[in-house]
């Protein structure tokens, strides 16, 4: 029986610290209400699956009380690592260790994100047929990643925050061998004109969620 853990990548939503490039038109305090918005809104997303053990990779360490005290049911693990792809390694390491045979590892910037699509990327990395998983965004690089080994030629000296990250995770895959399936597109939200496609995208969606980003949108925006 496969034990899949779906972890959430994310910071501890202290203005001046998150959301930086949406500052302005947001205010620092705006921003890191925005972010926190996000954040209950991903775990909503992680609770609707099924099959999984939810997770949550925080950053930095002394974000551990605050986040426990929001998911209390996730398992909870402090990033560690000079660089994105060093953090990213060390929580497979920690998930895997634990016994889980498979980790999908999500970020905190897509909301508007159907839990069917995780839940999809769910069964694929319970696929014996699949290797990787990547949730591809549209800005190049990826909403999420799934793998069931450490494979340390993914994330170890990619051109992080480019638009070639995808590619070079396709690429570096096949060079390895490994069978990728890719999830549909979608994208975060980096930049105002992000933010306001997300408005955008939401008033074309019914429904209340994602309930958290759609309150801070039509209080500030």
């Amino acid at each position: 029986m496969s034990h899949i853990a779906v972890v959430i990548m994310t910071k501890l939503p202290y203005p001046g610290q998150v959301k930086t490039r949406l500052c302005p038109p947001l205010t620092p305090v705006q921003a890191a209400a925005l972010s926190r918005a996000f954040i209950f809104d991903k775990l909503t997303q992680v609770r609707a699956l099924t099959a999984i053990r939810p997770a949550l990779a925080y950053a930095p360490a002394s974000g551990e009380d605050f986040f426990a005290d929001i998911a209390p049911e996730f398992t909870l693990v402090a990033q560690q690592g000079a660089g994105l792809g060093e953090r990213l390694l060390h929580v497979l390491e920690y998930f895997f260790s634990l016994g889980d045979t498979g980790v999908l590892l999500t970020d905190s910037d897509t909301p508007h994100l159907p839990p069917a699509c995780l839940q999809q990327a769910v069964a694929l990395l319970a696929t014996p047929t699949v290797d990787v998983v990547l949730g591809p965004s549209d800005d190049g690089g990826y909403y999420c990643i799934g793998v069931h080994a450490l494979h340390h030629e993914l994330f170890l000296d990619m051109p992080w925050s480019t638009s070639a990250v995808l590619a070079e995770t396709v690429q570096r895959a096949a060079v390895l061998g490994l069978r990728v399936a890719q999830l549909p597109t979608c994208f975060d939200i980096d930049t105002p004109d992000d933010l306001m496609r997300l408005r955008t995208t939401l008033a074309q969606i019914p429904g209340p969620e994602p309930q958290h980003t759609r309150h801070f949108l039509r209080e500030h925006l």
